[in-house]
C-alpha cells in the first residue's frame, strides 16, 4: 500500500474522533508554546543585559573597597574604608590603560521642593563619572573641578526626580531643593534612560560634588567605590592590573598579602548575569518541556486505545492483504499527524503568548528560530517514539483473532 493511501486512511480515522485528536494534541501544544515562550523570555533577557552593559559601557570597570568576599565571611567597617582620595588622584594620572576615573559615594534620603517631596539616592562623583556611565546632561550644565573643590552644595537631577519634585512642569535649573535639611541648587538635569535589565529606574538619581557629599551629608574622608573606564574594551585586563598595582601601592601591602579592595568589570559582570539567565533558562524549558513528555504519554494511550478499539479494522484489511508494515505505518502516520500538528498550533500559541509578555509585562522576548525548529523535531520525535508501541501492537495482532474480537 503506497504512502498517499495509508495517509488518507490515518486523516479519515483522526476526523472521525475530532474532539479526542484535539485533546491528544493538547499536552502537546501547551508543551511547544511553554518552552517557546520560556526560551523567548531567556533570550530576551541575555539580550537587554548585553544592550544595558553596552550603554553603560563595556570597558567600565568598578573598584570596591575589601577583599574578596565569596566566602561570605562579613568584614569589619575599618576593611569598607580602604579607599581614599589618595587612591583616586593616583589612578587618574599613573594608570596609562585608564581613560577615566571617578569616586562614587552616596547617601539615601528625602529630596524636598516645596510641599512636594520624594525619596530617592544622592551620588557623589566627579565629572568624569558621566563618560564612564554613559550619561548625558540633558539641560543646564555639569559641576565642575571648582565645585568639587569648594564642596559646592549643586546637584543635577534624573527625570524621575524631576517629574515627582517639579509635577507641574517648572523648570528646576536654578532652583534649590533640600535633601536631609540640606540645601542643592539644581544646575542640571540628566537625559533620561529609562529602566536597565533588573528593572531598576536609571533617572531616579541625584549627582553632586563627590566631596559635597563625603563632608556635608557623610562626614566621612573615605571614598564607598570608584568607578573607571579603560582605553578599549581589548585593554580592560590590562587597566585592571595597573589599578591592582597601584593600589596595592598606595595600601603598601606587602607581596603574597591578600588585596584590601575588589575589582569588577563589566565582561565578568555581564558573564555572571548571562550564566545565571542560562541556569534560569534552561530550568524553565525543562519544567516546560515536561508537559512534551506529558503529551507524548497521551498519544501513546489515545493510539493504544484507538488500536484496541479498531481491532476488527485492522483484521479485516490485514486478511484482505494490508501487511504488518502497512498497518504500522497507518498507526505511525497518524502518531506523527497529531504531533506535528500539535506542535504547528503550539508554535504559534508560543508567539502569541511571547508578544502578550512583552506588550503586557513589558518583559524583553527575542524568539529564536532553532527554538521553533527544536520543538518541530522534538515533535516528530515524540510521535513516533510514542506511537511505535501501539503501532507494533497493531501489525503483530492475528488476522483472525482480530475479526473475531467484540
Amino acid at each position: 500500500m503506497n504512502l498517499v493511501n495509508l495517509l488518507k486512511i490515518a486523516l479519515k480515522a483522526l476526523n472521525n474522533n475530532k474532539l479526542r485528536c484535539f485533546l491528544t494534541m493538547l499536552g502537546i501544544i501547551i508543551g511547544v508554546a511553554s518552552v517557546i515562550t520560556m526560551l523567548a523570555i531567556g533570550q530576551g533577557s541575555k539580550d537587554s543585559i548585553k544592550a544595558q552593559i553596552s550603554e553603560m559601557g563595556s570597558n567600565m570597570i568598578m573598584i570596591f573597597p575589601g577583599g574578596d568576599r565569596r566566602g561570605g565571611a562579613r568584614q569589619s567597617s575599618d576593611d569598607m574604608q580602604t579607599l581614599k582620595i589618595a587612591d583616586y588622584e593616583a589612578l587618574a594620572t599613573e594608570a596609562p590603560s585608564v581613560a577615566a576615573v571617578s569616586p562614587s559615594v552616596n547617601s539615601g534620603g528625602q529630596f524636598i521642593n516645596g510641599n512636594n517631596n520624594w525619596p530617592s539616592s544622592l551620588y557623589g562623583v566627579a565629572p568624569s563619572y558621566l563618560d564612564i556611565r554613559k550619561v548625558k546632561v540633558g539641560e543646564g550644565d555639569m559641576f565642575t573641578d571648582q565645585d568639587i573643590k569648594s564642596a559646592a552644595k549643586v546637584c543635577i537631577l534624573g527625570k524621575t526626580v524631576v517629574d515627582n519634585l517639579f509635577p507641574d512642569g517648572t523648570n528646576p535649573i536654578g532652583k534649590t531643593i533640600r535633601f536631609n535639611k540640606i540645601p542643592l541648587t539644581v544646575i542640571g538635569v540628566l537625559e533620561p534612560k529609562g529602566a536597565n535589565a533588573m528593572g531598576m529606574d536609571q533617572d531616579d538619581v541625584v549627582l553632586a560634588p563627590y566631596t559635597t557629599v563625603m563632608k556635608r551629608v557623610l562626614a566621612v574622608d573615605y571614598i564607598q567605590s570608584l568607578f573607571a573606564s579603560a582605553l578599549s574594551e581589548d585593554m580592560a585586563d590590562q587597566a585592571m592590573d595597573e589599578i591592582t598595582a597601584i593600589l596595592r601601592e598606595n595600601h603598601k601591602l606587602s607581596e603574597g598579602a591578600d588585596d584590601d579592595f575588589t575589582l569588577r568589570s563589566q565582561q565578568e559582570l555581564s558573564q555572571m548575569m548571562n550564566s545565571t539567565s542560562d541556569m534560569m533558562t534552561v530550568l524553565l524549558a525543562c519544567i516546560a518541556g515536561i508537559s512534551l513528555l506529558v503529551g507524548g504519554i497521551g498519544i501513546m494511550n489515545i493510539m493504544y486505545v484507538s488500536v484496541t478499539e479498531r481491532t476488527r479494522e485492522i483484521g479485516l484489511r490485514m486478511s484482505i492483504g494490508a501487511r504488518g508494515r502497512d498497518i504500522l505505518a497507518q498507526f505511525l502516520i497518524e502518531a506523527v499527524i497529531i504531533s506535528v500538528s500539535g506542535g504547528i498550533i503550539g508554535v504559534l500559541l508560543g508567539s502569541i503568548a511571547s508578544w502578550v509578555v512583552n506588550v503586557v509585562i513589558h518583559w524583553p522576548v527575542t524568539i529564536q528560530i532553532y527554538s521553533v525548529v527544536l520543538s518541530f523535531a522534538v515533535c516528530t520525535v515524540t510521535g513516533v517514539f510514542f506511537g511505535w508501541y501501539p503501532a507494533k501492537k497493531a501489525a503483530n495482532l492475528d488476522p483472525i483473532e482480530a475479526i473475531r474480537y467484540e
